[in-house]
């Protein structure tokens, strides 16, 4: 079973543009995806035209009250199948704390759905911040992309979070693979390839070799409430996020 957290502890990062789109070219191959939005923001929920009626409605309803990650699975327009977020869910650390059986409440959960769900790869779209929520998603999942915007503080931010997973590996006792996703990448910028080639030095073969250029039709789409593939199918973004899914199926980083 297939559950990619997409992780970055900057914001601005392209880190719910990756989540939205990666799970929109995994519809698009015929695969049957369900995304998570566990960023109290609600973004990922809100582009895809799907907002919680009440904080019971959506993924905090999971955490507060227990209830099935199923019953609150509700299909966007697009097709793709999304547990929204609401506000509330910033309560979460607060009410709960970070002892083992929190942060390992959503992995719990989705053991309990491997069952037949080979085809249902899981796409969380996670907050920035190191907590309960983000800790969820990092025990939960088989792999963490970690979306890189070509400038130095979400470098930085990269390198924080491979210090996070390696401390965390003691705990999980597995590697967490990741892959490491440059986005919002212009070639006519001299600090673009220098970023790409300092994430190269520090992750290794762990950079992905697809880079998600800065596309207009991209920063566009969620005004919109559109995927990439919706808004502008011909575009280099749409282009891109097809070869980041190629990639990632064919180093079965995505099974």
């Amino acid at each position: 079973m297939t559950i990619i957290a997409v992780f970055n502890q900057k914001g601005g990062v392209g880190k719910t543009t990756t989540a939205l789109n990666l799970a929109a070219a995994l519809l698009r191959h015929e695969r049957q995806p369900v995304a998570i939005d566990l960023d109290p923001q609600a973004q990922l929920g809100t582009i895809m035209g799907i907002t919680a009626q009440s904080s019971d409605d959506s993924i905090y309803g999971f955490f507060q009250r227990n209830r099935p990650l199923n019953d609150l699975i509700r299909k966007s327009p697009s097709g793709i199948r999304v547990i929204p977020s609401h506000i509330e869910l910033s309560k979460v650390d607060a009410l709960h704390g970070k002892g083992y059986n929190v942060i390992n409440k959503l992995n719990t959960s989705l053991a309990a759905e491997k069952a037949g769900a080979e085809n249902s790869p899981w796409i969380i779209d996670c907050s920035p911040l190191v907590g309960v929520l983000s800790l969820n998603a990092i025990f939960a999942c088989s792999g963490v992309i970690v979306p890189i915007s070509a400038d130095h503080l979400s470098l930085s931010g990269a390198m924080n979070i491979k210090k996070t997973l390696h401390a965390l590996e003691q705990v999980l006792k597995r590697r967490v693979e990741r892959r490491y996703l440059l986005t919002r990448f212009d070639s006519r910028r001299g600090m673009a390839k220098d970023i790409l080639n300092m994430a190269k030095q520090e992750f290794g073969t762990d950079v992905c070799q697809t880079i998600i250029s800065e596309n207009v039709s991209l920063a566009e789409s969620p005004s919109v409430k559109k995927n990439i593939f919706e808004y502008a199918p011909s575009s280099r973004g749409a282009q891109d996020y097809d070869a980041l899914l190629d990639e990632l199926m064919a180093d079965g980083f995505i099974r």
